[in-house]
């Protein structure tokens, strides 16, 4: 008898966006700058037809990673974007019709994954102003609950937790045997991590990628930290040489390369509060809060409209939000460098003006 799995029926998934190549790209939470021609020149020099031709050897990049920090091999896994990390943890950790908390609107692949694979998903909303009081996630922790996910910060809220707010919950976690994972795609735009979490308590994840501040979108790259017996079972699910050579080779360039994190996040930073100074000077009501992203409130333009004539008239992708909190419909834009931040406002103002 054909089997068909019922759990993909009904699954919508998108593929084969539009092309984006000779676009300015501030849709998709990438470094719209990436990183300079003379650094990229620099690691293809390592390319030879052996490179190309041989299985990627993950041993070398992990012991980098793992000095970087300050922790063991058998505390990380490699995957292919932080995204399969995501659904290692979930296929590992949670069960058919197992329950699984956390926070909306969010990247959505978590409720993609926990439908994938036959969980179920239980939404936290925000409030009105956009905020996530620990005290909703808190009575959303049943008995039954498996798995529990935070982003810190959160895509695309840009919220974060302290510390005090994060062992409230975790404490709530552990008497409830509830694994924790903790998704920090954006930390680097934010400094308080919760990696140490990760690697001295057991049940408790964090996963990161080089796609965003690293630049590394293109080559599929990232990573979960974790206990290790924990790991040793995500690993299980890994599929052979998940990991590109590209990929680990540009990723161990940057770690290495002294000052070069600090200046990726001096030039996202500097044009981030830019572009926010300069909107709010033009009276824009704005949600601004961590990562690489911010929500604007149209003042005359109605936001589909905004995002359809920037990509037309001045090839800039933006995407627009609906129920975004009190502001409603806004317009979602990634945050880089100043003179991309520059390119963006002048579209923008010279597109949401008075008739």
């Amino acid at each position: 008898m054909y089997y068909i799995n019922k759990n993909l029926i009904n699954l919508e998934r998108i593929f084969d966006q539009n092309e984006r190549k000779d676009y300015l790209r501030l849709d998709l939470n990438e470094n719209p700058g990436g990183l300079s021609q003379d650094f990229i020149n620099e690691v293809l020099k390592e390319v030879t037809p052996r490179f190309v031709s041989e299985y990627p050897e993950t041993l070398e990049f992990t012991q980098v990673l793992a000095k970087f920090h300050n922790t063991s091999i058998e505390n990380i896994c490699l995957t292919n974007g932080s995204s399969e990390a995501i659904r290692q943890v979930i296929e590992a950790f949670t069960s058919e019709n197992g329950k699984i908390v956390g926070v909306t609107p969010s990247y959505f692949m978590f409720q993609i994954y926990a439908q994938m694979y036959g969980r179920e998903f239980i939404p936290v909303k925000y409030t009105d102003d956009l905020q996530m009081p620990v005290e909703r996630i808190i009575e959303k922790l049943t008995d039954d609950v498996q798995l529990l996910i935070l982003l810190n910060p959160n895509n695309p809220m840009g919220n974060t937790y302290t510390e005090k707010e994060f062992e409230t919950i975790l404490n709530e976690c552990e008497k409830k045997q509830i694994t924790i994972l903790i998704d920090e795609a954006y930390m680097y735009f934010y400094p308080h991590t919760f990696i140490n979490y990760a690697l001295t308590r057991e049940h408790i994840f964090v996963t990161r990628t080089f796609s965003k501040l690293f630049s590394l979108a293109g080559c599929r790259l990232g990573y979960v930290v974790g206990w290790k017996e924990g790991i040793k079972l995500v690993q299980k699910l890994s599929t052979p040489h998940n990991t590109n050579a590209f990929a680990m080779a540009f990723a161990k360039k940057i770690i290495e390369t002294d000052g070069m994190i600090d200046r990726l996040v001096s030039l996202h930073n500097e044009g981030k509060t830019f572009v926010i100074s300069e909107l709010e000077k033009n009276g824009y009501q704005l949600n601004a809060k961590e990562g690489n992203f911010i929500f604007i409130k149209p003042r005359f333009v109605d936001a589909d409209i905004i995002v359809k004539e920037l990509k037309s008239k001045y090839k800039i992708l933006i995407k627009s939000y609906s129920g975004i909190g009190s502001l409603g419909k806004t317009l979602r834009v990634t945050t880089g460098e100043k003179q991309y931040m520059q390119q963006f406002l002048t579209a923008l103002l010279a597109t949401d003006r008075e008739n």
